[in-house]
Order: C-alpha cells, then structure tokens, then sequence
C-alpha cells in the first residue's frame, strides 16, 4: 500500500515540491523514457463522423472497423457535441480543481465503489507507487439518479457537466451503432446487451510536476468499459501504443479521442511535465452491472471459441480497481476451461 502524505489531494502536495515525492518514483524500469515517444503524424485515424448521416455511410463504417480492428482508437471530428459545451466542460473542470482545498475535499473519498468521489492517483488503497494526478469520478446516467452527488461549486458545474454528458452520451450511442455495423452485427446489438447502460466520468488533473521523468500521470493501462471518448485541453499527455512505439496523441480543438477481443483495446498513458497543468476528461460508456459479458454468437464457432466464460460487469469493475488498472489480469479469472 502506498504512503499516505498529510495532504490528501496531489494538487496541494505539489504546490510545494521542487522535487516529487518517493512515492510516485517509478522504478527504472517503470519509467516513460520520454526521449523514446514518437510524434502524432497523419496516420492516426480521424474519422469525420458527418458522413454516419450520409450516402457515405458503409465506406465510413469500414473506416471506423479498420481503425478499431488495428489501433483500437481513433480521433473524431464533426461529432455533433456544440464547441460550446466543450470549452464550458473544460472551463469549469478546471475552476473546481482551483477551487480552495477545503471545498474540493468535500467530495474526497478512497472507496472505488462510490458513484461520486475525489481522489488521488488510482487506488491508494492497493497500489505501491502513485501517479501523479487527481481526479475528481462522477456516474452520469441515468443522470436524475446521480446529479444530486455531484459538487455544487461551481455554482454552474451540475448544469454543465450535466449537458456534456448528454450530448456525449448520444455520440457514444451512434458510434456503438457502427461499430455493431463494422461487426456485421444488427445496428443495435451493443445497444441491447448493454442492459440498462451505464456512464462513468473522470475528470483528471495533472499538476505540473518538477521530475516527469521519474513517473506517470497514469501508467499503461486499458479501459473497462465498452468505448471512451475523450476531451482535453490543448496541454499534451496521452500517449498510445502503436507498432510498439508509444506515439504522443496530440491535442486537436474539439476533437475526441475515441478507444472500445476481434476489436482490441488500446493501451494508453498519460505523461506529464513540469511547466503546465493538464486536464483530461474521459468518458466511460459501461454495461450496467446486472449485464452479461460474452461473445456474439455470430463471432463464436469452433475455428474461434470463446475465450473467457460468461461474467457480469460488476464483477469485472470490482476486480479492475483491485487489480491497479491490469484490465489483463483481471481477464484472465474470466477464462473458459
């Protein structure tokens, strides 16, 4: 288990730090070598999701399978969330993490089960060695069940966060449509077994750290969930890995990063560095708990059997916090026999 320092969230530990912390010292081996990242370049996929609408739409849909079978990831463009609500998602993530300490730890809590918590690194509870982030996790839908959790400061953040998470929400459901389509699967097969749905939210803070070389925003790691779609500010920090290279993903202005085994999960991280602070915000759309995992029928025959037995989302979830972000391992107590 890591340290816990007097100071709760890393925001107020780093304010005072010309050097970090031993506790988020990766080991040398465990470090992100940042001299060794490549550079985005054209051949990141940018799906431009106008033409989902349009007589465009199977080539568009091979587009988005191609991207999914290979990389696991793709960004978007023209995805119908207004700029607008962006830049106000962004504008008053970063005003709570500036709100004073005593308002922000209002919501702090070290339990990975709460729908509405502040926290520090991943899961102080288990992990040996931090990450240098703070995150404030909301759940977001059904939003009448959970708004009431959310921080009331900014005064505007529930009505704020609450449009995002509208508007996202209906981009991940046209995505999952056509990556059902992408599956030669019914338009709205993911819409089905996803039960009665679920979507997470993280916002993450990245302060400015003196040693990014020493540690992670957030290691390599994989989702638990069945697609992501990510905003961010114009500070890089997510990093994918490709062809076996980490490649910098970064910042387009509204634009989102989109990562959902035939369609891998991308490994990713987050990097930081010593001159800005960073904000991330990922969206997790989910089963609901009570869903069960398996394969279509359609994808399993003797050439390609199951892999791993059938399980639900919430046993999944819980591992995955247990399991310091090892969505793998925690895969593995899921195989069939």
């Amino acid at each position: 288990m890591m340290a816990v320092p007097s100071k709760l969230l890393l925001a107020d530990i780093a304010q005072n730090c010309s050097s970090i912390p031993s506790n988020f010292i990766r080991p040398i081996s465990d470090r992100p070598n940042l001299h060794d990242v490549k550079t985005s370049d054209a051949s990141i996929p940018l799906i431009d999701l106008q033409g989902l609408t349009g007589p465009g739409r199977s080539k568009l849909i091979k587009e988005i399978g191609a991207a999914c079978l290979k990389d696991g990831f793709f960004q978007v463009k023209n995805h119908g969330i207004p700029e607008a609500v962006i830049d106000d998602m962004l504008c008053v993530s970063k005003e709570f993490f500036h709100l004073p300490e005593s308002e922000r730890l209002k919501k702090y809590s070290d339990d990975p089960m709460k729908t509405c918590r502040l926290s520090t690194s991943f899961n102080i509870k288990t992990e040996k060695v931090g990450s240098w982030r703070d995150y404030l996790r909301i759940h977001c839908y059904p939003l009448e069940d959970f708004v009431h959790e959310w921080p009331d400061s900014p005064p505007c953040f529930r009505q704020v966060v609450s449009e995002y998470c509208k508007s996202v929400r209906e981009l991940a459901l046209r995505v999952l449509e056509a990556i059902s389509e992408s599956l030669d699967l019914e338009r709205d097969f993911m819409n089905k077994v996803l039960s009665s749905h679920a979507q997470h939210m993280a916002i993450n803070y990245y302060p400015p750290c003196p040693q990014p070389e020493l540690t992670y925003g957030l290691p390599g790691h994989k989702d638990p969930n069945v697609i992501s779609l990510l905003i961010q500010d114009g500070v890089s920090g997510l990093q994918v890995l490709r062809d076996g290279k980490w490649v910098a993903i970064n910042p387009e202005p509204y634009n989102l990063v989109l990562s959902n085994g035939k369609y891998k999960s991308v490994l990713h991280r987050a990097v930081v560095n010593s001159n800005s602070a960073r904000i991330s915000i990922p969206t997790f759309y989910c089963p609901s708990s009570d869903a069960v995992i398996k394969p279509p029928g359609s994808l399993v025959d003797q050439e390609h059997p199951s892999i791993y037995r059938s399980f639900t989302y919430a046993e999944y979830y819980e591992k995955f916090w247990d399991h310091g972000m090892n969505s793998e391992s925690c895969l593995d107590m899921f195989k069939a026999t």
